[in-house]
């Protein structure tokens, strides 16, 4: 079964998107390729228990399983050694990518308090959108009562566009509310 949110894009979308740019068929429109969700935890060093609690709510969050992030180098600064767990990740492919994005622009945006939009300039040249939020309790997985800690995240929204303003068009057809900032 297809989510609601791909058969958005498939019925509605993408003869807009055809229309618009002259893709001669369907296959030349850009898509979503990928979501990648991830918690950097640096209080982890100290406290192993925070990155368990990470681990735990970008699972819910995700609806699965994350890959715990490791150190690439020591930094005296910081008291952080090279292989030490400091966040977890999760790239989301498919249906579970199409759930997450649709639980994104319909549910967790707009519970942020005072929520105005997501800014047009975090595209990144190549039709790739990344932002982060400060508080992952946005989630409706999250229960309030049992949260450790607040922990903010990034979220990457990798498409196939060849340019920026190709992806703009498909994310804010598919309900990201991007806003000049």
């Amino acid at each position: 079964m297809q989510s609601r949110l791909r058969e958005i894009y498939e019925k509605n979308i993408v003869p807009e998107l055809e229309k618009e740019f002259g893709y001669k068929n369907a296959h030349a429109v850009p898509r979503i390729s990928k979501i990648v969700l991830n918690m950097g935890v640096g209080e982890a060093a100290a406290d192993k228990k925070k990155l368990d609690s990470a681990v735990a709510d970008l699972t819910l969050i995700a609806a699965q399983k994350p890959v715990v992030t490791k150190a690439r180098k020591s930094i005296a600064t910081y008291r952080l050694r090279e292989g030490q767990a400091i966040g977890t990740k999760v790239t989301l492919r498919g249906k579970r990518m199409y759930d997450f994005l649709d639980k994104l622009v319909n549910v967790a945006l707009p519970r942020i308090k005072d929520f105005h939009g997501l800014s047009k300039s975090k595209f990144d040249g190549h039709g790739n959108y990344a932002f982060g939020i400060k508080e992952h309790l946005i989630f409706p997985e999250i229960a309030v009562e049992k949260l450790e800690s607040i922990i903010g995240m990034d979220i990457v929204i990798a498409t196939t566009a060849k340019t920026d303003d190709e992806a703009r068009a498909l994310l804010t057809k598919i309900g990201l509310p991007l806003v000049i900032k």
